[in-house]
């Protein structure tokens, strides 16, 4: 297991309670593959440096993980699927 820190960027247009069912989903594939969720920081809506999707704002929100190969693959490929989520990034510690 390695610690890892990543970041994804959601939509702008779901609901409080839509940001929190992709957190907790984010979250529980990390959970589910034998890893563990140090830290969630959600920043909240803020500027995108530039327009994805035609979206100006996103949803930042930054974690810390403890994780094998295994969920790093997994996450990559929900990220990728998972319409809701419009960037994310994982870089090892």
């Amino acid at each position: 297991m390695k610690n890892y820190t990543g970041m994804y960027i959601i939509r702008p247009t779901l609901t409080e309670e839509g940001y929190q069912a992709v957190v907790a989903d984010i979250n529980a594939i990390f959970e589910s593959k034998g890893g563990k969720v140090l830290e969630v920081n959600e920043w909240g809506i803020r500027d995108l440096a530039y327009e994805i999707e035609d979206f100006k704002k996103g949803y930042y929100v930054k974690f810390t993980v403890e994780a094998n190969a295994e969920a790093v693959a997994e996450y990559d490929r929900i990220c990728n699927i998972k319409e809701d989520v419009i960037r994310h990034i994982l870089v090892k510690d």
